[in-house]
């Protein structure tokens, strides 16, 4: 899949794929105007809600409720570098939900494709290349 990656103006920086719009930016201390979330912040997000989409399939597929069931996503960074070097997901159920499921829970957040990326990081290739004139 192929995403255009553009630049709107001020901090904001946008990718168009498909349908979507994904919008970008910065806060003021960068230079933005903290209209959108930061592409870093994006890419957090993007594993808690991946992990969730593979609980509420969970859920879905056994008739179990997911009205009082909720994700916290923790992170944990080294004091040294500042890099994050663990991300927790807390799956919290009602009280009501079957102890029996919760273990296949916990293995169902575990198939998440962006944790699976994230332990077998893909190679990155970066390039330049002229556009060529429309005219």
């Amino acid at each position: 899949m192929d995403m255009l990656i553009d630049f709107p103006g001020g901090a904001r920086v946008d990718a168009h794929f498909g349908p979507y719009t994904i919008k970008t930016d910065q806060p003021p201390a960068g230079g933005g105007k903290a209209e959108a979330p930061t592409p870093f912040s994006l890419f957090m997000a993007s594993m808690g809600t991946c992990a969730g989409i593979y609980v509420l399939g969970f859920c879905k597929q056994r008739g179990l409720p997911t009205d009082n069931i909720q994700i916290i996503q923790r992170v944990h960074s080294s004091p040294f570098t500042h890099m994050i070097d663990k991300v927790e997901l807390i799956i919290q159920v009602p009280p009501t939900f079957p102890e029996r499921y919760r273990e296949s829970l916990i293995r169902s957040a575990q198939l998440c494709a962006v944790k699976k990326h994230m332990e077998n990081p893909p190679e990155f290739e970066i390039s330049t290349e002229a556009l060529v004139s429309a005219n």
